[in-house]
């Protein structure tokens, strides 16, 4: 089976810088991982895609190098298995909350005996390989969201399910659920405590911290802080900013 480089760089001790796609399209998604991302996640949750243009994305994204990950809707064990069947080597889970939540969403990535995903890898098989089966389990990378109030108190009992390789902080919604306004670059000392808590728990528990970046500069300091997969921040936002910069410059501001 192929090798999941996500899971070669943090075996190195190296940091995954991971990208994102916001917009539900194949050549946005191509034109990121032309990149030098390290992987490249298909946002099924807040993106503009439904599963047709996912599994589109995930073709654009294994032309190129980066490993191609997803970010499901919801803790929900059909889009997750779908998504991995489409040829997915990472699955980011939103709202976990404590350990039971944290198993249903690991085994719906493992085969048994390990878990309960039904087999069918239908494109799997196309980019993994034809031993995918045997290797799977060991393949396939899982990040569970941490990002409310009754989570911050499990940590404990999240981070140690067995099958469970990293957590990962969307620092919005961990705003929110800690009373604060959504922000990527979160100024509240309640909020930057947590993700501090967040992360001494999975070195605690040997997984992988994650974070959500608002740009390079905030990667820059969350892998220096220990995170060890941060993403920057959207295509969408690049190409916002990108559009910005151009038309301030066009205009003489």
């Amino acid at each position: 089976m192929r090798e999941n480089e996500v899971r070669k760089l943090l075996a190195k001790g190296e940091t995954v810088i991971n990208g994102w796609l916001s917009i539900g399209n194949s050549f946005s998604a191509e034109v990121m991982a032309a990149e030098a991302f390290d992987s490249v996640t298909v946002d099924t949750q807040h993106g503009m895609s439904d599963i047709q243009s996912a599994i589109e994305m995930l073709q654009a994204i294994s032309s190129k190098a980066p490993t191609p990950m997803a970010r499901v809707n919801w803790n929900d064990p059909a889009p997750i298995m779908k998504l991995l069947d489409a040829g997915a080597y990472g699955i980011i889970c939103p709202m976990i909350n404590n350990r039971e939540e944290c198993e249903r969403f690991v085994q719906a990535c493992r085969y048994p005996p390990n878990g309960y995903r039904s087999f069918g890898p239908a494109r799997g098989l196309l980019y993994g390989g034809a031993d995918y089966y045997e290797h799977a389990n060991a393949t396939i990378f899982t990040m569970a969201m941490i990002e409310t109030r009754d989570a911050m108190g499990k940590l404990d009992e999240i981070m140690a399910v067995d099958g469970l390789d990293g957590i990962y902080i969307g620092p919005s919604d961990l705003s929110i659920g800690l009373g604060h306004p959504p922000s990527l670059d979160p100024s509240a000392k309640e909020v930057l405590d947590a993700i501090d808590d967040v992360m001494i728990a999975a070195y605690k528990h040997n997984v992988c911290p994650g974070i959500h970046c608002s740009g390079g500069e905030g990667a820059k300091a969350w892998s220096e802080k220990g995170f060890r997969f941060c993403t920057l921040a959207s295509d969408s936002r690049f190409m916002a900013a990108g559009a910005k910069a151009a038309i301030d410059v066009a205009r003489g501001k």
